[in-house]
């Protein structure tokens, strides 16, 4: 019956990974099913085998295991700081330094975040990055899918050169301590340099062309660049473009807004402007982008503008407040009305920021713009808002547009609550899980998110991911399928040279990295490989020091190391991407230590 359970849960395996890489489903059901069969299997079936028995209750542990609830707890806290632009001064200044590449912007940030990772679990140095690089993404106008795989990679690959890079390191050197082989921080460092050093230079240069633009993240980019709307700001009191002056012709500290029309006291101004000074009272109608506007929105610079009679002050921005487009439909009660008085504001609730027509429209007020069917608008306004102008017919919102407004005034706050998870997990102070849980109950706490918001940062692939990747981990384990795996490839490098043998025991372990999870592919071998060591009379080191190498070559799948399993939804990438673009990798890293290994440690 023993075997029977084996050869089980090898087919379910295999059937999982091969639904994983047909793409035909969607990866939450694969991962779903693949439970489901698990627990099928062990209920109808009790297994008691040596390793003692295996129950359904066994398989769900892996919903409580602590590195996924940090992995959910880091994503809450990752869009906490992105919510609130706390990052966005940190990235100009990187992105400053890099120029106008976006080459080399990309290979600044994946080089620093390498670099942190030597000292720092990697965890936390993705959660620091991925934000970070979508900024980029937004000024440089590249594909944030080309830059987000390379850096889990680049992390992995930093976390290689020292002892404490990575929890795979320790776990592995735990073990050997047991044997008798101690391990210094710096032991493995020049091996893990040469090995980051090659993985570097195709995670740099030829990973970025194999990775795909995806149409989902086209389609972002085109909306958040290139489509200008045009608004109005009433600069009332206190408002921070009081007291800014024309030079050149050209208003300075405005951002990207590009004024059109200055509107004082009956009095109009157009461009150029000279000599011109915005004060209280003036109505300024500008052309921009909606990031523009949305920027200048989380500054309080941007006012709603159709009440223009009213001094309304700008938009109120809180945590639930979301940026969205919206079409006029034909029928429209204010399709022929002007902005002044087709009532949008009241009779739905949200502010009206900016208007963008395919015809052109004339330097006039926009309070004074007739719309017309096939108009877009920008709008803004509440969650609750939203979810009530779906049901109108006389506007129709593009719910791919909608997003939040950066918070910029709890910027501090969000940014505390991260330095202190990160400073707490690098003196070692706390569990990183636990740290982590409470900075995402702080971002909630104290505004930085809603519940809405936090909700939608919790990623339900990630959680069934992991979930049903432990499940099957766990019955290969205890059902002695992973060790049959071991031994049996063991067996068929017995009698060849050691460097040999050291090479092919690297690759054993680097494939099942993949598929196991990092941590426990590095215990379960570890013991082998000094077993091995000793049985051919060359040093364990280096038996130890390939476990800690193979270990962390999760690159092929998106469930081999949970920076992957970060970076799959802000990426957009698919199963199949990471098999594509890591698969190479591990071949890379393999053929580097298989002449750097036997070298360094004299096979």
């Amino acid at each position: 019956m023993a075997d029977f359970h084996l050869w089980a849960t090898y087919a379910i395996i295999a059937a999982t990974v091969a639904a994983y890489v047909s793409e035909r489903f969607t990866l939450e059901l694969v991962a779903l099913g693949s439970l489901v069969a698990f627990l099928v299997l062990f209920a109808l079936f009790p297994y008691q085998g040596s390793a003692g028995s295996l129950r359904p209750d066994d398989l769900l542990t892996g919903f409580a295991n602590p590195a996924l609830a940090t992995v959910l707890a880091l994503l809450i806290v990752g869009q906490g700081l992105f919510a609130t632009d706390a990052l966005d001064r940190p990235a100009r200044l990187l992105a400053r330094s890099a120029g106008g590449s976006a080459g080399r912007t990309i290979a600044i940030s994946l080089l620093t975040a390498a670099s942190l990772s030597a000292i720092l679990n990697n965890t936390p140095v993705v959660v620091i990055f991925i934000p970070i690089l979508i900024v980029f993404a937004a000024q440089k106008r590249f594909a944030v899918s080309k830059a987000l795989m390379p850096l889990s990679f680049m992390t992995i690959l930093g976390g290689m050169t020292t002892l404490i890079g990575s929890s795979t390191n320790l776990l592995v050197a735990g073990v050997a301590a047991k044997a008798g082989i101690g391990l210094g921080f710096f032991d493995i460092t020049i091996p893990g340099l040469m090995l980051a050093f090659a993985g570097s230079l195709y995670v740099l240069t030829l990973m970025p062309r194999i990775l795909r633009d995806s149409s989902t993240e086209k389609g972002f980019r085109q909306m958040q660049s290139g489509t200008q709307f045009i608004g109005e700001i009433r600069i009332g009191p206190g408002h921070p473009f009081i007291g800014k002056e024309s030079r050149a012709g050209l208003f300075q500290g405005l951002g990207d807004l590009m004024p059109r029309l200055i509107v004082r006291r009956g009095m109009s101004f157009h461009p150029p402007f000279e000599n011109v000074v915005l004060s209280e009272g003036d109505r300024l109608m500008v052309t921009a982008t909606r990031r523009a506007f949305t920027q200048a929105l989380s500054r309080g610079a941007a006012g709603h503008m159709a009440d223009t009679d009213d001094d309304n002050g700008p938009a109120t921005v809180g945590p639930d407040y979301h940026i969205a487009e919206a079409v006029i439909p034909p029928g429209s009660r204010h399709a022929g009305r002007t902005i002044r008085n087709a009532g949008i504001e009241t009779e739905h609730g949200v502010h009206m920021l900016g208007v963008q027509r395919k015809s052109r429209m004339g330097r006039t007020p926009v309070a004074e713009i007739k719309l017309e069917p096939g108009d877009t608008i920008l709008i803004g306004g509440s969650d609750r808002a939203f979810e009530e102008l779906r049901e109108s017919h006389d506007l129709l919102v593009l719910e791919w547009s909608a997003e939040p407004v950066p918070q910029r005034r709890k910027a501090w706050i969000a940014f505390v609550i991260f330095a202190g998870i990160v400073a707490t997990a690098a003196l070692d102070l706390a569990p990183i899980v636990a740290t982590s849980i409470a900075g995402a109950f702080a971002m909630i706490a104290t505004g930085c998110l809603t519940l809405a918001q936090a909700g939608r940062s919790f990623d339900r692939q990630i959680f069934l991911l992991v979930g049903s990747a432990i499940a099957a981990a766990t019955a290969l384990e205890r059902t002695g399928g992973a060790d049959l795996i071991a031994q049996s490839a063991v067996g068929i490098l017995s009698g060849q040279a050691p460097a040999i043998i050291l090479s092919g025991y690297f690759l054993i372990v680097a494939v099942l990295t993949n598929f196991l999870s990092n941590n426990a592919t590095a215990v379960l071998f570890t013991p082998i490989g000094l077993g091995i060591a000793s049985a051919i009379g060359v040093p364990g080191e280096a038996f130890v020091a390939a476990t800690i190498f193979a270990a962390n070559c999760s690159f092929a799948t998106p469930i081999g190391y949970q920076t992957n399993l970060m970076v799959m939804g802000p990426g957009h990438y698919s199963f199949r991407d990471f098999m594509k673009a890591g698969m190479p990798l591990v071949v890379i890293i393999w053929l580097t230590f298989s002449f750097v290994g036997p070298w360094y440690y004299g096979l």
